[in-house]
């Protein structure tokens, strides 16, 4: 079901080439992705919500167990699906969205990775994303969890909000409220000055936080970062009081 919001990018990317090395014992036979959660693929949580939201098209990036991924993904009819094949050598998050630009559509798209799950408050997060998405002002608009509250995370965060969303990166010693969540509405322009080969997307981050047109978007409802087998269970049993 769509939204009736012509602003929504009709184009997403899923990131889903990692090695998953943190999800063993699963990821010696199961990419990360395709780990299930409540008997659902980690990647279809992603895949259903981008279709919900209006979402035509995903391009996703494969590497670690490839074949599993693409035969799983076949099945899909929305949004279609697009293989970015990364096979041959991993180009880390940035270079693997600058290698699949072209399948993209060259306006403004979401960015999900596919090891986050979240429970939408009462309007989709997608939604709000695209609606909150401003290209003038914007390079990219990081869906953002508090760090507190969230499940499967422990960390010390990973960004600091002024009062009109602009976004700092924490420093070294600090400890900072907001947690990347793991979705974005990204701008082609983020990647007009990108390197070749491969590049972690951080540093695409911190440049365009420079230029002050790196912002953030509080999500709404419960954040789950599903990157360990202890991390499925948590989530799984926050799924359970939903139902």
């Amino acid at each position: 079901m769509g939204w009736g919001n012509t602003s929504v990018p009709k184009s997403a990317m899923v990131l889903a080439a990692g090695l998953g090395t943190r999800m063993r014992p699963y990821n010696g036979h199961v990419p990360k992705p395709l780990v299930e959660v409540s008997g659902k693929s980690l990647i279809d949580y992603s895949l259903d919500r981008l279709a919900e939201a209006g979402v035509a098209r995903a391009v996703i990036n494969v590497h670690h167990l490839a074949e599993a991924l693409v035969h799983h993904l076949a099945a899909r009819k929305h949004p279609q699906i697009v293989i970015s094949d990364e096979r041959a050598a991993l180009l880390g998050t940035g270079g693997g969205i600058a290698k699949a630009l072209p399948q993209l559509g060259g306006g403004p798209f979401f960015l999900v990775n596919s090891d986050t799950l979240w429970l939408d408050g009462v309007r989709p997060n997608f939604v709000r994303l695209a609606e909150t998405f401003d290209p003038a002002t914007m390079d990219a608009l990081l869906l953002l969890a508090p760090t507190a509250g969230s499940i499967g995370y422990s960390g010390r965060g990973d960004f600091a909000m002024s009062a009109d969303g602009r976004l700092r990166r924490r420093g070294e010693n600090e400890v900072v409220p907001f947690v990347y969540a793991g979705a974005a509405v990204l701008s082609p322009e983020l990647f007009a000055d990108a390197p070749a080969g491969a590049f972690s997307l951080t540093r695409l981050f911190d440049a365009t936080a420079d230029k002050g047109r790196l912002f953030g978007l509080r999500l709404e409802g419960v954040w789950m970062h599903v990157g360990t087998p202890e991390a499925v269970t948590a989530a799984e049993a926050v799924l359970a009081q939903t139902l």
